[in-house]
This record gives C-alpha cells, structure tokens and sequence, in this order.
C-alpha cells in the first residue's frame, strides 16, 4: 500500500525537513505534493533524489489526497485544516492551532499512540509543541513505573524554533558582533547573540508566558491530567536543538541507577550519562538525529522521591517533522486510514 502525501508549508524549515524524514524512512508514498502560499509557486523542494515544484495551497483539490502534513502557522491551520479534513484527507498539524480541540488528538506516538485512533471526528491530528513533545518522551517510561506528581521544568530552547528568519537574525547578530556591524533585532525582543530571552510568545496574565502555558497544559492532555507542571522557557543563541533541565517528584520511590535502566529500554530515547566530563549530550551533538537524549541522571534529596536530569533533542524533527511522520506511521501502521485510490 502506498499514500498520496501532501506537504502544506514545504518551503519552511520543518516543511524540509518532513520532505527529508519521508525519504529517510521510505515512506509508502505514491507520489508527494509541496504546497505552498501562492508566492512560492514554482520553487524547488527536494525529496530523496527528485525535486518537486511547490504549488499553491489554495488551489489544491485534496478529495485523492491521503494525508497532509501541515506545516504553515496556526492561522493557515485554522483555516485550511478543517477544508482539507472534510475533503476527507487526514491532517497532522503541526501548528498549536488545534492542540488542546477536544476533538483533536494530541499525539507523540511513544506516549499515546492509541489516542490517534479518535481523529476521524474532524480528520485532524495535532502535533503538540517541541518542548513538550521531548519532554513528554521522557516522563512516560517514569511515569508508567513510578507514577509522577510534580514537574518543574526550565527549557533552553534553539532558535530554529522561532524559523528561518529567527536563525538569520542570530547569524547576522554574531557576524555584526565580530565585523563591528549594525545590531538589528526585529524576530526577538532584545538581541539573542551571546544572551539568552527568558521570554518566548506572549505574556499571559499568571505572568507565564503561552510557550510555558503550551508545556503545562499539552502535557497534561498528552500524559497525564493529574500531573502537575511548571516551566520556565528560555531562548537561547543555539542554531537547532531544544535542551531542559527537568526535575520531577514521583509518587513511588526511584532511585538514578533504576530511572536509567527504565530510561535505556524506553522507545525513542537514548541515555548518554557518564560521570566525567563530556559525557551528556549537548545540542550541537543530538541535531540532526531522531533520539531524545537523556544525561545527567541524579536523585533529588530535596524532595521525597526526587529525581533531576538533563533532556536534549532536535527541535525540528522530534519536536516537529519527526513526529508528524511517526503519526502518519502509526495511521497506517494500525490501519486507520487506507489509500484512497485503491479503496475506490
């Protein structure tokens, strides 16, 4: 069985890299569409080894369509997710435009694969954001095990995950630093080369800001609604990959020996936890790879059953392209959806 296999947003930095992981996976594709704003018709996309031409998104007929891959903000989504759902593709939506719909599932296959089973109420499937997605991965073997009550967790998170233009502001900060350029800052608030913004999106009246609010609340649908959480996000002078110190409370005696052996046969994870220097996982070493990676393991005395540790993973595949293709995996996988053409 093969999918016809729509990518909306395919000139964007995940929309490349959901081309890419298609091709990595061999994903069971009879053909591929790049979709696009009306401005990017005609620009060159690669998949594997052909190069696709973008078409425009609105005038796309998607009733042969199988599934999308939507990759284009929240208010492209909110419009367009819907129209392509009736025409009865599937949509995995990256955007935060759908995530807490309680008719839309929320889903990192690793944690809650089954709950993508409830998305033929509007045929709409979110992703849910790249700091949660990661840290969720993490929480579920120790949460199944030793049942977590508390999470505080602070986020250093790349800037890749504000976009392109949120990479380049970072790049021309650092050249203008050395050239002895011109400072220009218009993606962040205050400039990002050498700094760190405690700020990313917008303040919420609590005074957390709506990524921190996305983490809470996400993990919560995702994992567990008893769980209680609280995050301080940080944007950091970091090309690609989001990092997070976590510390978690569980209601069950844990040990870091026994949390690393649960951690090392958990699907998607890889502990990489020595005690000696350089042995965790940093940023620059986990882009580009699929793993979230798990270091610096450690009891937490502070607190009865405490546990600390270092979580690190590519923000634009797992916590994005990666998993919006797993979920489509896990579609045809528990054969959920069938190829439209062959059933006709």
């Amino acid at each position: 069985m093969s999918f016809k296999v729509a990518i909306v947003g395919a000139t964007g930095n995940v929309g490349h890299e959901m081309l890419d992981i298609l091709a990595e996976r061999a994903f069971p594709v009879s053909e591929v569409v790049a979709l696009a704003s009306s401005r990017s018709i005609g620009t060159e996309v690669s998949f594997g080894d052909k190069v696709l031409k973008v078409k425009a998104l609105e005038h796309y007929d998607f009733s042969d369509t199988d599934i999308c891959l939507m990759s284009a903000g929240g208010e492209v989504s909110k419009e367009w997710s819907p129209k392509i759902g009736a025409q009865g593709c599937v949509v995995i939506d990256n955007s935060s435009a759908w995530r807490m719909h309680p008719d839309v599932p929320l889903i990192v296959p690793e944690v809650n694969a089954a709950a993508a089973a409830g998305f033929t109420k509007m045929n709409i499937i979110a992703n849910p954001n790249c700091s949660t997605a990661q840290l969720v991965v993490a929480l579920k073997p120790l949460h199944d095990k030793y049942v977590i009550k508390r999470v505080v967790v602070s986020t250093y998170q790349s800037v890749s995950g504000a976009g392109k233009e949120a990479m380049d502001e970072l790049f021309n900060q650092t050249r203008s630093i050395f050239a002895a350029g011109e400072m220009t800052t218009k993606k962040f608030p205050k400039r990002i080369a050498f700094n760190l913004i405690p700020q990313i999106d917008v303040f919420m009246e609590d005074g957390f800001t709506k990524e921190e609010w996305k983490m809470m609340a996400e993990t919560k649908k995702i994992l567990d609604p008893k769980i209680k959480l609280t995050a301080t996000c940080v944007r950091v002078p970091v090309f690609i990959s989001h990092s997070e110190s976590v510390n978690i409370e569980c209601e069950k005696p844990v040990t870091a020996d026994e949390a690393r052996e649960v951690l090392r046969t958990a699907p998607g994870i890889l502990v990489i936890d020595k005690h000696e220097p350089g042995g965790y996982i940093t940023p620059h070493e986990a882009a580009g790879e699929d793993a979230t990676y798990i270091s610096r393991i450690r009891e937490d005395n502070t607190v009865e059953n405490g546990l600390a540790f270092w979580c690190v993973s590519d923000n634009l595949r797992k916590g994005a392209a990666l998993n919006a293709v797993q979920i489509a995996e896990v579609l045809i996988n528990r054969k959920l959806i069938q190829p439209r053409k062959q059933a006709a």
